[in-house]
């Protein structure tokens, strides 16, 4: 009920301007109702912002596999996602735009630790986490980064080049949690 009574008021006012307590009267809730749930409003931006991104993730079947091909679709979902909320850098849009971004790159991040230890596992290898807790996180702030730059420029190229370039930045990251199983063999 939170989540769907602050898409409504995102439709009316900026986020800046939206309260605790609108969303608690949109939501035909109490405040206390809403703090018992979340902290403050950006907790409920990002968390809604997970729960659309990653339904779009489940939508498109796209499991973190480090395969080819893998980084490239998450890329091309990123900037469908980006587009279709339309997030700007507009002086208005700012702090709404770095909350989204939150939740993108935190999703993300726990999409590539899942499929790396799926990965190790499969394979009977052991895998460090901090490197890959480093390496997780580096691709997923490349991959979000890229994007936004992406869609902030104007005359872009299509969302399929920007993805197949952000693929070839990205990619060599996961070497790192890669290596260890060729050293196995």
């Amino acid at each position: 009920m939170l989540s769907g009574a602050l898409q409504a008021l995102l439709h009316e006012k900026d986020f800046e301007k939206v309260s605790v307590q609108d969303i608690a009267e949109k939501a035909a809730l109490n405040r206390a109702t809403f703090y018992d749930h979340y902290p403050d409003k950006f907790a409920l931006l990002e968390s809604m912002v997970h729960e659309r991104f990653e339904s779009l993730i489940v939508e498109h079947g796209l499991r973190f596999d480090v395969c080819e091909g893998a980084i490239k679709r998450i890329a091309l979902i990123v900037c469908d996602f980006i587009t279709d909320i339309g997030c700007d850098a507009t002086k208005k849009r700012r702090q709404l735009e770095m909350h989204v971004q939150m939740a993108v790159i935190a999703t993300i991040r726990q999409l590539f630790v899942e499929g790396s230890k799926r990965f190790h596992q499969a394979r009977a290898t052991v895998l460090d986490d901090r490197t890959l807790a480093l390496v997780a996180t580096s691709a997923a702030w490349a991959i979000c980064g890229a994007t936004n730059e992406w869609a902030r420029t104007p005359d872009r190229g299509s969302a399929d080049e920007v993805a197949e370039a952000i693929e070839s930045i990205v990619a060599p990251m996961f070497s790192a949690l890669v290596e260890p199983v060729a050293q196995n063999a």
